[in-house]
C-alpha cells in the first residue's frame, strides 16, 4: 500500500496533517524523528530504560501527525495481528509531544489511527496494551478492558479491545 496522507482541522481551527506508512516507505529523517519522540517521551520523560527497537517497526504502519509547519506532534505504530498479538491487529507506541499536549490532539491521532487499522487491517479485531492512567482516554474511543492488569517496564498497564461498534 502507498503511503497515505490526509488532514484534519482541530476544534481550535488548526490544520493538522497525518502521514502513514509502512517502515520501508519511511524517509530516513521521519524514521529519525519518529525515533526520536519515542526516545524522549518513553525513556526520558517516563524514565523508563527499556527496548524501544523491539523488531516490530520492520512490520508496521507508521501514522504521524504533525502540524502545519511540519513538526511532529505525534505518532502510532499500527500492527497486523500475528506481531503484538496472536489474534489481534494492534495500536502502540502512541505518544504525543510535549508540547502538544492538552491541546485535544491525542484524540485526534487516536481516532485517525483507529480509522486507519480498519481500513488496514478489515477484518480484524483491534487490541492495545494500555498504561493504566489512561483507562478512561481510551475506554471514550471505544476500547474496553479485558484480563488484569500486568506491569510492562515497571509502568502499570491492562490490555484493551476495540468494541465492535466503535
Amino acid at each position: 500500500m502507498a503511503a497515505l496522507q490526509n488532514s484534519k482541522t482541530t476544534d481550535k481551527g488548526e490544520e493538522v496533517n497525518f502521514h502513514c506508512a509502512h517502515f520501508g516507505q519511511l524517509k530516513s529523517v521521519e524514521l529519525y524523528e519518529i525515533l526520536a519522540l519515542r526516545m524522549q517521551v518513553f525513556c526520558v520523560e517516563q524514565n523508563c530504560v527499556y527496548q524501544d527497537l523491539d523488531g516490530k517497526d520492520l512490520n508496521a504502519y507508521h501514522l504521524t501527525l504533525r502540524d502545519e509547519s511540519g513538526k511532529l506532534l505525534g505518532y502510532t505504530r499500527l500492527l497486523p495481528k500475528g506481531i503484538s498479538y496472536e489474534a489481534y491487529a494492534s495500536i502502540g507506541r502512541v505518544v504525543s509531544d510535549p508540547s502538544a499536549r492538552g491541546k485535544g490532539l491525542g484524540k485526534i491521532l487516536m481516532e485517525e489511527s483507529i480509522r486507519k487499522i480498519k481500513a488496514l487491517y478489515p477484518n480484524d479485531p483491534v487490541k492495545i496494551g494500555a498504561q493504566t492512567y489512561l483507562i478512561k482516554f481510551y475506554t471514550a474511543l471505544g476500547f474496553e478492558a479485558v484480563g488484569e492488569g500486568y506491569l510492562e517496564d515497571n509502568i502499570p498497564h491492562i490490555s484493551m479491545i476495540l468494541k465492535e461498534t466503535a
